[in-house]
């Protein structure tokens, strides 16, 4: 089983490395990252540099796509080449996904038009720009296309994505063996649930 990950300049770390924890384990799985040319990028944070020696156009097909967000997927929705690899890649994936507002690139490439999707909650607007329907939900999936919300929801997303190459008994033994039992200590992590003022300062964050 083949997953990809597209890297890219100012790539949102979670985005890659969640589900990259969680896919790794999923028995038979090769997870590979690619970037638009080989050598290094950097993440969203700054304090992360990762070497990527494969180029995405190489990849002609692959198993499971999954494209993280970060503040690098806005050169990337006028990438018309990388768009067009997206869609290749797509035509031939059991999965293509995404996690927060990599979901642009899937709407920029036209996976998007007319299906409910989510994405950070910061990106609705850019996200319904290209045809889409917006939903606060965590994960959605649509047949083969599975979108997921801000950062965290990756991990989420990664769960369910195991179940569903494997069985839930794989999925939950990798859950255990990460130990994936979030208890966060507030419950603030969703505009629906978060005080204005929390709001207000989260928005200084991006």
């Amino acid at each position: 089983m083949d997953i990809v990950i597209p890297l890219f300049d100012r790539f949102e770390p979670l985005d890659a490395i969640g589900p990259y924890e969680i896919l790794a384990h999923v028995p038979g799985a090769t997870v590979r990252f690619v970037t638009p040319e080989p050598g290094q990028v950097s993440d969203v944070l700054g304090a992360m540099t990762v070497a990527v020696g494969t180029r995405y156009d190489e990849v002609e097909s692959c198993d499971v796509l999954l494209v993280p967000g970060g503040a690098g997927t806005r050169p990337l929705l006028k990438d018309e080449d990388f768009l067009a690899w997206v869609r290749r890649i797509h035509d031939g994936s059991t999965f293509t996904t995404s996690v927060c507002t990599g979901s642009l690139v899937l709407g920029a490439a036209g996976l998007l038009r007319g299906l409910t999707a989510t994405t950070h909650w910061g990106a609705t607007a850019e996200l319904e720009s290209f045809g889409a329907r917006y939903s606060a939900e965590r994960v959605i999936r649509h047949d083969r296309i599975v979108t997921s919300a801000g950062v965290s929801s990756g991990i989420d997303m990664a769960v369910r994505l195991a179940a569903w190459l494997t069985d839930d008994l794989t999925a939950q033994a990798i859950q255990l063996y990460t130990e994936y039992d979030p208890q966060p200590p507030f419950d603030s992590g969703s505009v629906a649930k978060a005080p204005a003022a929390v709001l207000d300062r989260a928005r200084t964050l991006g």
